[in-house]
């Protein structure tokens, strides 16, 4: 198993996809899973700072996430919104849904179960989030946080707003990186922050595929490739 932390715009997710994909591994974005409960709160018109409230939605979501590092799938009530839970209503509420101490447990709970799953399966998982080698699996053999400029993040963070066609500029998007970097490295619960044992990466100088070599040959160090994966992470 890969736990792979960090801040918004450091490339975590596409760089957790393709590592999945290049070690024949699953895939599981925890961030994702907390966006599909936000996106829920905001369908239900409930006010993403109204901890109790959010705390019985979250109860009764029904969401699914696939660990398919080629399509990994995302449904709320049995409808596609990978789309949906990366526009700016849903990345505004998120740190403060997310805060929520029973959210936080169930996700978690849920996370670890999938972990589990998918290791007695396939064999091996990459896991992104922002509480990954600190709470969701401390155990894990390689713990890695990326890290950005604040600066590169937002440029990264606009660029892709802007490929999906969501209206974005570097300054919005700066405030917006700086925001969440603020909120979810103050909460109570499970602060982003990484752990002692993690392997920190700044992305700010390095492309994608630079960055899955680095973290293909970290995995291999570890000694957790074994047959085909080893030959795939030469």
């Amino acid at each position: 198993m890969v736990a792979l932390d960090g801040p918004s715009g450091t490339g975590k997710t596409t760089v957790a996809r393709k590592l999945a994909q290049r070690l024949g591994a699953g895939y599981l974005d925890t961030g994702a899973m907390y966006r599909m409960v936000t996106l829920a709160v905001l369908r239900a018109d409930v006010d993403p700072a109204d901890a109790p409230a959010v705390a019985q939605l979250a109860d009764h979501a029904d969401f699914a996430i696939g660990t398919s590092p080629d399509r990994p799938e995302i449904r709320l009530a049995g409808q596609d919104v990978a789309a949906d839970i990366r526009g700016p209503e849903v990345t505004k509420a998120v740190s403060p849904v997310s805060a929520v101490p029973h959210v936080r447990e169930l996700l978690v709970a849920r996370q670890r179960r999938i972990i589990d799953e998918v290791l007695g399966g396939v064999g091996g998982i990459v896991v992104e989030g922002r509480d990954i080698g600190t709470v969701v699996a401390p155990d894990s053999p390689l713990k890695v946080y990326l890290t950005a400029s604040a600066d590169v993040r937002a440029s990264r963070r606009s660029t892709q707003d802007s490929a999906a066609g969501r209206k974005s500029s570097v300054a919005d998007a700066l405030a917006s990186v700086e925001r969440r970097d603020h909120l979810d490295s103050t909460r109570v619960t499970s602060p982003l922050r990484a752990a002692d044992d993690a392997v920190h990466v700044d992305t700010s100088e390095l492309s994608i595929d630079q960055v899955i070599v680095a973290l293909s040959e970290l995995a291999s160090h570890r000694g957790l490739l074994v047959g085909c994966n080893a030959e795939v992470a030469r």
